[in-house]
């Protein structure tokens, strides 16, 4: 009956149902739209907001041997997932698109980061501050690896004069990758007192924020979802199967890391997300011949509602019970 009430919590959220909006905007073609500038300002202000106030938390809780072991688990899992993932991949698809889904799989999405912590908040749970660092730490490694099997397992040699250092570069200079990491650094070196002269600004507005880039996310999925259709049913049941199995079995494994329930449901949802951000931008240098109309709808249109909606409660649910 808790985990119904969970579920139910959950498809309720004002956020989410913002998103669901979204989608029916986009059915209706409707000529609802979000100007890019705007949707941009909101994107960079959720990371800095949640960065900014990671770093505070962090510099609360300090450095210990927690942070470090989860800093070390977080790279292992951004290390892992891709790895498996494309060789899972690749019996079906290029190596191309393999290596592309796997690097988007093996990163994380930072909207659902940051959807997740609002979700431990309706469950009155907080988690730590070092888990921003966690998050910033697992975007680049997979794209790095992405692009290394792109390189070795491709046949043809196309991507023989891909230059690995200018890939690495984009990876760590990403502008969301950037702005996550510097507002937290900012967050963790900042004067207390002088800090809550801003919390109006990177809390009191945040969810408001949320909602509305949840409505742009929500019509971009739908219209996305319509191109994605000729790939057949295994890009799909991967992009629901492969977050659900890489999300609750980190959920049980992140119990070798931290007892808190809140940083190990994050670790779960960092293990289950895919980017759709910071690894389309770097692909785009990378692998030219992955095909952005497959692994931007898998990560946005399938991954993404399905972890909002069903593996939040899912992964709780494993928390719980092991």
């Amino acid at each position: 009956m808790t985990e119904f009430k969970i579920l139910i919590s959950n498809l309720t959220n004002p956020t989410l149902l913002f998103f669901v909006m979204g989608i029916v905007a986009a059915r209706l073609k409707s000529d609802l739209e979000i100007p890019a500038t705007s949707s941009k300002f909101i994107s960079l202000y959720l990371l800095f907001s949640i960065g900014f106030r990671g770093g505070q938390e962090l510099a609360h809780s300090g450095f210990t041997s927690e942070v470090a072991y989860s800093l070390l688990f977080g790279l292992a899992l951004s290390i892992l997932i891709p790895v498996y993932t494309f060789f899972l991949l690749k019996r079906k698809l290029s190596v191309s698109d393999s290596a592309a889904i796997a690097s988007s799989y093996g990163s994380v999405s930072a909207v659902t980061f940051v959807a997740a912590v609002t979700f431990l908040e309706m469950q009155k749970m907080v988690s730590g501050g070092h888990m921003v660092a966690v998050m910033a730490l697992m975007e680049s490694p997979a794209i790095i690896v992405g692009v290394i099997l792109l390189m070795e397992f491709d046949k043809d040699n196309t991507y023989e004069q891909v230059n690995l250092r200018t890939v690495i570069h984009h990876a760590f200079t990403n502008g969301s990758v950037l702005m996550l990491i510097g507002s937290m650094i900012i967050g963790l070196i900042a004067d207390v007192k002088q800090a809550e002269g801003i919390r109006p600004f990177t809390t009191d507005i945040f969810k408001g924020f949320l909602a509305i880039f949840l409505l742009e996310m929500g019509m971009v999925a739908a219209r996305r979802f319509a191109t994605f259709r000729r790939y057949g049913w295994f890009v799909s049941a991967f992009a629901i199967l492969v977050p659900a199995l890489n999300g609750c079995l980190v959920a049980v494994l992140s119990h070798l890391v931290t007892d808190d329930p809140a940083n190990r449901f994050i670790f779960a949802i960092l293990a289950a997300s895919a980017s759709y951000i910071a690894v389309p931008a770097a692909m785009r240098l990378a692998a030219p011949k992955a095909d952005p109309g497959l692994y931007i709808p898998m990560a946005l249109g399938i991954t993404f509602p399905f972890n909002i909606t069903v593996g939040f409660p899912l992964y709780f649910l494993v928390i719980q019970h092991s």
